[in-house]
């Protein structure tokens, strides 16, 4: 399996995050669905529809949040018969991120969550201060997809 990265400063704590928790599938993403690193894909197409739908899970569950009267809601955690998600949000240097993980038999929740711990840590260290952006424009928006895709699958 590969591990791929837009920012750099995340490619170390993502290759032990994934080495120490036996992940199968890590994707380190802005709330907005932005991918700044991966490990686990193969297929541009499956990146995008995770980190979408991964993104998507967290803002509604912020929003649900709200409707009954919390802060927010910490880690989400999925079972399967053979897999197993986690997904997180953490404050960085950097904006806040979220982490999607999968995992097989072959690790259990408890060590995804101790690892993702030790993780997030290692991001924040790693990461560097939120710079100024200039907004996404509709009209740049496919060029800088397709920007991160190709940084990301190499092409």
């Amino acid at each position: 399996m590969s591990t791929t990265v837009v920012e750099a400063w995340t490619e170390r704590p993502l290759v032990r995050f994934v080495a120490q928790s036996s992940a199968r599938i890590v994707v380190v993403m802005t709330p907005a669905g932005q991918v700044l690193a991966q490990h686990g894909f193969t297929r541009a197409v499956d990146l995008m529809s995770a980190s979408a739908l991964g993104a998507a899970i967290m803002a509604s569950s912020g929003a649900l949040a709200q409707q009954v009267g919390e802060a927010g809601f910490g880690a989400l955690y999925h079972a399967g018969q053979r897999h197993g998600i986690h997904l997180a949000g953490c404050d960085t240097p950097r904006g806040r991120l979220i982490v999607l993980t999968v995992f097989g038999k072959e690790t259990s929740i408890g060590l995804v969550q101790l690892f993702h711990d030790e993780f997030v840590t290692a991001l924040r260290q790693a990461a560097p201060a939120m710079e100024e952006r200039k907004p996404i424009l509709a009209a740049d928006f496919e060029s800088e997809l397709n920007k991160s895709l190709s940084s990301l699958f190499r092409r």
